[in-house]
């Protein structure tokens, strides 16, 4: 006897007929009528009386009905609650994202999500873009977000946004006031650059270098935030994604120009490791950091 058993029985009890009892569970009604037969056998009971027409449901079968259907109900609100632990939006999901990222454009998501689902946190850890990498293929990030991901085997790689890079100077430079910088203007100029192993700072080298312009490398650094504070204070001046800087500009502590290279962009991508399996939770904030940012952000 099983829950398919106790089912058909309460189907044709309730429906007060074999054949659409039969029908509802798919079965003929032959096949009803054995099972009904081989349960009063294993019960030692009659449930149903046949010899009247229509049948009747003995006290036994009334009684026996009743605790199937409080056994059926049971077990559907068992396979409810079942469901709904393993589509719940709570629990970690842990990120790892390069400086930039984590500061600027991060913090509003995170906050979004956790609004929506407070059971959920988002642990977010800034990085190196190297060390995120290494954190998602390590498991000790679900997901890694960074620029110019990098092509790897064991992982699955995300395109995000796009980020228009900018000129960026201090507001008192003579470059500042202008409406467009083209490559030439940045001939010769003093420039805060980024280390030279990252790959943001090879693909301007490649712009720079395809333009025939050469700049004067002051400093290098391994992220925005130390190179925002050296053009700052005049050292002299550089290229970052517009999204960046867009606190700096607003309190005038730093200017920033459009660039007449269209084609200089940062594309950021979200990483995970291959064959990962995802909680609710990751996947819904996975799918909350794709639907915000489907446009690329080439302002």
């Amino acid at each position: 006897m099983n829950l398919e058993m106790l089912k058909l029985y309460c189907d044709i009890v309730r429906l007060h007929s074999f054949s659409q009892g039969a029908a509802a569970n798919q079965i003929s009604q032959s096949a009803a009528s054995q099972a009904i037969h081989q349960m009063e056998t294993e019960l030692d009971v009659l449930l149903i009386d046949r010899s009247k027409r229509p049948f009747m449901v003995t006290p036994e079968g009334r009684t026996f009905y009743d605790g199937c259907q409080a056994l059926l109900q049971g077990f559907d609100k068992v396979r409810a609650q079942i469901v709904s632990v393993r589509t719940q939006i709570t629990g970690n999901v842990r990120v790892a994202a390069i400086y930039s990222v984590g500061i600027h454009i991060m913090s509003d998501h995170m906050q979004r999500f956790m609004s929506l689902h407070p059971q959920a946190k988002v642990r977010l850890e800034y990085l190196h873009p190297h060390k995120v990498v290494e954190a998602v293929l390590n498991d000790e990030a679900d997901l890694g977000i960074l620029s110019y991901p990098p092509s790897n085997r064991s992982l699955t790689i995300l395109p995000w946004r796009d980020e228009a890079m900018v000129f960026v100077c201090h507001p008192t430079h003579r470059l500042a006031r202008r409406k467009i910088i083209t490559a030439a203007d940045l001939h010769g100029e003093n420039f805060v650059a980024f280390d030279a192993d990252l790959s943001i700072r090879k693909a301007i080298g490649r712009c720079l270098r395809q333009h025939d312009v050469k700049v004067n490398v002051v400093m290098e650094f391994d992220n925005i935030e130390t190179i925002k504070q050296a053009i700052a204070i005049g050292a002299g001046v550089g290229i970052l994604p517009r999204p960046t800087i867009l606190k700096e500009v607003g309190n005038r502590t730093l200017a920033a120009v459009p660039l007449s290279m269209a084609e200089l962009v940062r594309p950021l991508g979200i990483i995970h490791r291959q064959g990962k399996l995802f909680t609710p939770t990751i996947v819904r904030f996975l799918e909350l950091l794709r639907q915000s940012d489907q446009a690329p952000t080439r302002t």
